[in-house]
């Protein structure tokens, strides 16, 4: 594969993954055609060696692994961690509203959206319906509109003359989607266009009555490869599926000599504290599993490394001056190593030289981002994973423009490298730590 296809095939994953539930399943479906099966997590059997296996929670995480044929606890596992979830707008339970003929969903915003850019966009509509059958079982199934069924109209200028003089955004009262037409008269029935479009993805799922839903709208741009010279991916959810990508393929193609593991959580945006984040026992457990008791636990989280892997801010033209001076990284000019000295990011001299010696081996550069002094720092799963398992992590990221933009822009090389020091990464077969 080249870098053209790799790219290609990056921009086919984000498009089929316009929710957690369908990256995930996604990712599944990519899995199990590279030879991984789905562990049974109640049986408590052995692991084979050189087997691929992976689990899930909620259907919006999930961990794939190798247990390596060379492998032992004192030789570690070779970790990359995600996140499947992206900022966006999300139903409301009791959604419906009409208002001056036309019908609108109310909507919260998840995570730290950049709002304005929803303005004038074509959006669609997908994510998962809990339902009851007709035989009084308790059922769930993705859905996915894959049109744009809705948009959030700007005001006219003519009507708000201050609007290019920093007006702000209410998520309350300027955002609600319009779908379409209804006279003010009539019933609004959400759960009934719900039940209807179960039946046209799912004509099987007999289902009686829809009890609850978690869905998202979405952009319905397809994600592209743009630029006069092609430099760059412009796409939604590049922040982080780009991440879960590179690592997936990464995985895939590891030869299975020594243990390799991805987790991909859910929740990221909002903190990861839930069962299915990076703040739940979903690794730790996992791990503990692959370890078989406390003592060799303790040797393999000792041995083992986490590359967290979640995008980097890049230096904006036009904005150059929110970058500390020596600090900027810039797209297309290889992956971020993410320091900062309150831990916000897990990065220290160990693990951020590890790093740079898997990317000199593949003839990729490595760039550094330290936020402002003067300004505050996000964090990632980093931080949280390896507070929750004791294992040495650090931060790292592609560059990226318009970070939490309905949509995003990184560079057309940037994805490619970083799989490459990767998929050097699960196939190390030396120490992981120092000597």
């Amino acid at each position: 594969m080249n870098q053209d296809e790799f790219n290609q095939q990056l921009c086919d994953f984000i498009a089929s993954a316009s929710t957690p539930f369908h990256a995930v399943a996604e990712m599944e479906r990519r899995l199990k055609a590279g030879g991984f099966v789905e562990l049974d997590e109640e049986s408590g059997g052995e692991l084979a060696a050189g087997g691929r296996y992976y689990i899930t929670r909620n259907g919006s995480s999930i961990i794939a692994f190798i247990h390596g044929r060379e492998s032992s606890a004192g030789s570690g596992i070779r970790m990359v961690g995600a996140h499947t979830d992206s900022p966006c707008l999300m139903v409301k339970p009791s959604p419906e509203k009409l208002r001056n003929g036309c019908f609108q969903l109310g909507v919260q915003v998840y995570g730290g959206a950049l709002l304005n850019p929803w303005f004038d966009r074509d959006l669609s509509l997908a994510g998962r319906v809990s339902f009851q059958t007709q035989g009084g079982e308790l059922r769930t199934a993705l859905i996915d509109y894959r049109r744009a069924l809705a948009t959030i109209p700007s005001l006219a200028i003519h009507l708000d003359r201050t609007a290019n003089e920093g007006r702000t955004v209410n998520p309350q009262t300027d955002i609600l989607p319009i779908l379409f037409q209804q006279p003010d008269t009539e019933a609004a029935d959400f759960r009934g266009l719900l039940k209807t479009r179960l039946l046209e993805e799912h004509p099987d799922c007999e289902v009686q009555a829809v009890l609850d839903f978690e869905l998202s709208f979405y952009d319905t741009q397809a994600p592209a490869v743009i630029g006069l010279q092609q430099d760059f991916i412009a796409s939604a959810r590049l922040d982080n599926l780009l991440s879960c990508f590179v690592g997936l393929q990464a995985l895939v193609q590891a030869d299975g000599d020594v243990s390799s593991l991805l987790v991909c959580n859910d929740h990221e945006e909002v903190g990861s504290l839930s069962a299915a984040g990076a703040q739940g026992p979903m690794l730790r457990s996992l791990l503990q599993r692959i370890a078989g008791n406390d003592l060799a636990y303790a040797v393999l989280a000792k041995q083992s490394l986490m590359i967290s892997a979640d995008n980097a801010h890049a230096i904006h033209p036009n904005f150059a001056d929110k970058h500390d001076d020596n600090h900027g990284p810039c797209m297309n000019q290889g992956p971020v190593v993410k320091v900062n000295a309150s831990q916000r990011y897990a990065s220290n001299s160990e693990t951020s030289g590890f790093f740079r010696m898997l990317a000199a081996a593949e003839d990729v550069p490595v760039q550094s981002f330290v936020v402002r002094s003067d300004m505050g720092c996000g964090s990632t799963i980093g931080p949280i994973t390896a507070g929750a398992t004791g294992i040495r992590t650090l931060d790292i990221g592609v560059p990226t423009l318009g970070m939490h933009s309905i949509r995003e822009t990184a560079g057309t090389r940037d994805a490619w490298d970083l799989c490459r020091i990767l998929a050097r990464f699960y196939n190390f077969r030396g120490p992981l730590a120092a000597r």
